[in-house]
C-alpha cells in the first residue's frame, strides 16, 4: 500500500513538473523578449549558430533566457541548422519563436534605393555614397574601372542604369545595386528597340538610349515626351541640328553655374548640339522607361521647335516655323518675367 502511494505521489510530481516545464517553455517561446528596443536588428553572419547569436542579443541588452529552451524551440520550429545569413528586424513584440521562424525562412530586412529619372552618373554615385549600411566599394573606382567591374569595359556609364527602386539587404554593396540597375536598363532598352517604329533615323539601340536621355532632360511632363521625340526625330531626318540646351549643359560639366549664356551655346564641345550635327556621343542622363518608349515611338506632326510656356507648369509650346518659334520665345520671356516679378512682390509684401 505504501509503495502504491509513493508511486502515485511520484507520478503526480512528475506530471506537475512536466506541466510546469511545458508552461515555462511556451511562456518563453511565445512571450515578447525582454529588453528589445523598437527599430533594432540582429545581424546573422556566415557560420553563426545559436551559441553565437544569443551573446549578440545580450550585447543589445536583450534577456535571452535558458540556451536549452532556445535549442528545443529551434528543433520544434525547424530552425536548427537552417538559420540564414542576413539582418533581422526586432521590436518590442518580437518573440523567440517569431525570431527563429524569420531566421529559418530568411525574412531579412529589405531597404530601398531609388535611381531618379534624369540623374547623371555623378548624381548616382553621390546618392549611393550617402546610403548608410550599404557596403561602399566605388570610392576608388573611376568610371572606366566601374564599367570594367560590371563586365562592360570601354563603355560609358552614362544612361546605363534604369531609374527604378531597388531593394537591398545588409551586406550588399553599391556595385550590387548597379549590377541590377544595369541589367534592368539593358532589358528595357532591348524591349524598346525591338518594338520600335519603322524608319527611325537611329542606327542602333544606343542611339535610342541617347535620344531618350535628351527627352528625359527636356521635360517631366509625361504626355509631352512623344511630342518632343517627334521634334528631334524630324530634325535628325532633315539633317537639322538638335540645338537642345541639356546637351550643352552636360558638356560644360562642373563649369555650368546654373545660367546658360550665349557664349556657352557658341563654345564647341562634343555635346554641344548647337555647334555639332546629330546626336551627342553618349547619353546625358538616366532615362526612364517612358522616355525610352517615346524615343522609339515619336508622335507624328510637323513641329520643329518647342519652348517652355513660362508659367511654371513645365509644359511647352510646339511650333513649325522659325517665326512662330521666335514669337513663342518672346511670349515665354514676358510670361516668365511677369511670374518672377509677381513672386518677388508676394515675397516682399507684409505678412
Amino acid at each position: 500500500m505504501k509503495f502504491r502511494t509513493l508511486l502515485l505521489v511520484l507520478v503526480l510530481a512528475a506530471a506537475v513538473a512536466a506541466g510546469w516545464a511545458w508552461q515555462r517553455y511556451h511562456a518563453f517561446a511565445d512571450a515578447p523578449m525582454v529588453g528589445v528596443r523598437d527599430d533594432t536588428s540582429l545581424l546573422v553572419s556566415r557560420g553563426d549558430n545559436l551559441g553565437k547569436l544569443l551573446p549578440k542579443l545580450r550585447e543589445q541588452g536583450i534577456t535571452t533566457g535558458d540556451r536549452l529552451l532556445w535549442q528545443v524551440l529551434a528543433r520544434e520550429t525547424g530552425a536548427s541548422g537552417r538559420i540564414q545569413v542576413g539582418e533581422y528586424a526586432l521590436n518590442a513584440a518580437t518573440t523567440p519563436r517569431a525570431l527563429l521562424l524569420a531566421m529559418r525562412d530568411g525574412k531579412v530586412v529589405r531597404r530601398n534605393f531609388t535611381i531618379v529619372e534624369g540623374w547623371n552618373i555623378r548624381d548616382l554615385r553621390a546618392a549611393l555614397g550617402k546610403v548608410a549600411l550599404l557596403r561602399q566599394t566605388l570610392a576608388d573606382m573611376d568610371d572606366a574601372a566601374l564599367m570594367e567591374a560590371l563586365g562592360q569595359k570601354g563603355q560609358s556609364p552614362e544612361g546605363r542604369f534604369l531609374p527604378e527602386t531597388y531593394a537591398w539587404t545588409r551586406g550588399d554593396s553599391d556595385l550590387d545595386i548597379l549590377k541590377r540597375a544595369y541589367a534592368a536598363m539593358d532589358k528595357a532598352l532591348d524591349a524598346a528597340w525591338a518594338g520600335r517604329a519603322p524608319d527611325l533615323p537611329l542606327k542602333n539601340r544606343v542611339d535610342a538610349l541617347i535620344l531618350a536621355s535628351i527627352i528625359e532632360k527636356e521635360t517631366g511632363v509625361g504626355d509631352e515626351r512623344p511630342r518632343i521625340a517627334g521634334v528631334f526625330v524630324r530634325r535628325l531626318r532633315m539633317g537639322m541640328r538638335l540645338q537642345t540646351d541639356p546637351t550643352v549643359i552636360y558638356g560644360m560639366g562642373s563649369s555650368y553655374a546654373g545660367n546658360l549664356r550665349r557664349v556657352d551655346l557658341d563654345t564647341d564641345t562634343p555635346y554641344n548640339t548647337y555647334t555639332r550635327d546629330g546626336l551627342p556621343p553618349t547619353p546625358i542622363a538616366m532615362p526612364g522607361e517612358a522616355a525610352l518608349r517615346a524615343a522609339v515611338h515619336p508622335a507624328p506632326g510637323d513641329a520643329l521647335y518647342f519652348v517652355a510656356v513660362g508659367d511654371g507648369s513645365g509644359r511647352h509650346v510646339f511650333t513649325h516655323t522659325l517665326g512662330e518659334h521666335s514669337a513663342a520665345v518672346r511670349e515665354y520671356i514676358q510670361r516668365n518675367r511677369a511670374r518672377l516679378q509677381g513672386a518677388q512682390t508676394a515675397g516682399a509684401s507684409p505678412k
